[in-house]
């Protein structure tokens, strides 16, 4: 009877696997940790006696919990990097990168590096409600508040999400250009185009972390930062396209967070100076948004 039952579960189960990864995947930005979760969701599964009225919302229950211990315990070890700490490598040792860029693609890159700056609980929250349309009395119980708290957590991480540019629209299209045109020729090898976007006198500067062995933490002038952009080029491969600060920059992100970000300063279409963060205490005090 009970093997009867396990194979009617191991079937129900899979039936809602795609959906469980998906909402898994949004909390944590991880495909290795969703799938990690929505198998230890089956095991829970597998291992109760329990009549389950309402298999969909269990299963949700169970994997955002999962998911909502496992961000708190990434937040706890976030509080404790040291201002020194390297910095964390975008991919993870047995995950494969180009699995995880396409489901990364499908999701949208530039939602998952902001929901990455959210707390656990704003992030549970904005997820289950404004992705998924869970309503708030199912998600208040896994959090342990108030439905209107939670609404207020939602609330409070849809404002963080969608956070404004700093910068009225026009200036906003020419530096959103001029970052794209960078981003581009970089990617591409290209030292004309990065030659043409950047000003003469442009200046670059960088966390130590953020460069190879060798490589000076400030470069001036356009030649010396374009063939500096060059010998990074498989990091701008990773870059991401968002509101930093209110201003258009890049973000590579790995499990976790921003592993770097880069600021810029755009005059009369033109680069003039960019920064490179990645010191732990100066990505934690980034704003980072979606581009309107």
């Amino acid at each position: 009877m009970r093997a009867d039952r396990n194979r009617v579960s191991a079937d129900a189960f899979e039936q809602r696997r795609d959906r469980l990864r998906g909402v898994a995947f949004r909390m944590l930005g991880s495909g290795a940790e969703a799938e990690d979760a929505v198998q230890d969701a089956w095991l829970r599964l597998a291992a109760t006696d329990a009549e389950i009225a309402d298999l969909d919302g269990w299963l949700t229950t169970v994997v955002s919990r999962i998911c909502l211990d496992m961000l708190r315990i990434r937040a706890r070890r976030a509080e404790v990097a040291t201002p020194n700490a390297p910095a964390r490598a975008a991919t993870g040792a047995g995950i494969d990168p180009e699995a995880e860029a396409l489901r990364a693609d499908s999701v949208g890159r530039a939602l998952l590096v902001v929901l990455d700056a959210l707390g656990p609980e704003e992030r549970v929250a904005f997820v289950l409600h404004d992705l998924f349309a869970v309503p708030f009395a199912e998600i208040a119980p896994m959090l342990g508040r108030t439905p209107a708290t939670t609404k207020k957590l939602a609330s409070r991480a849809r404002l963080r999400v969608h956070a404004p540019a700093r910068i009225e629209p026009m200036e906003l299209l020419a530096h959103q250009a001029a970052v794209t045109a960078f981003v581009r020729a970089a990617r591409g090898g290209d030292l004309g185009g990065l030659l043409a976007v950047l000003a003469p006198d442009v200046v670059r500067t960088a966390d130590p972390a953020a460069l190879s062995p060798g490589m000076a933490v400030v470069v001036r002038g356009a030649r010396a930062v374009a063939e500096g952009a060059l010998a990074l080029r498989r990091r701008s491969l990773e870059a991401v396209l968002v509101l930093v600060d209110g201003r258009p920059g890049l973000v590579v992100a790995g499990a976790g967070g921003p592993v770097f970000a880069v600021t810029f300063l755009v005059r009369d279409g033109q680069i003039a100076a960019y920064d490179v963060v990645a010191s732990p205490q100066r990505l934690a005090a980034l704003t980072l948004s979606l581009l309107p």
